[in-house]
């Protein structure tokens, strides 16, 4: 649960800043957050995680990956393989 905090406020980080470089840097850091969470969650953790409802500060920062393109891609280009492929291991992805 920490885990998903400190993602968050990262990712609400990311809103916040407005220089490139550092945001680039805020994503790539997020990125490997969530890879680190879903390669080190047990299937039965990323279970009961995914139907916890979303808090104001993840709903901001998904809003700003859906208003962002280019940082929406480079975040989504990072993470996919790992958290798809962990996804289809614990049955989460059809």
């Amino acid at each position: 649960m920490s885990k998903s905090i400190g993602l968050i406020t990262l990712i609400a980080g990311l809103i916040i800043a407005g220089a490139a470089g550092a945001q680039g840097m805020l994503l790539d850091y997020a990125a490997d957050r969530v890879i680190q969470k879903y390669t080190t969650s047990t299937c039965e953790q990323l279970k009961a995680q995914k139907d916890n409802p979303k808090s104001e500060k993840e709903k901001m920062a998904i809003d700003f990956l859906r208003n962002d393109t280019q940082a929406r891609q480079a975040f989504i280009d990072k993470i996919a393989a790992p958290v798809a492929n962990k996804m289809f291991e614990c049955g989460l992805f059809p």
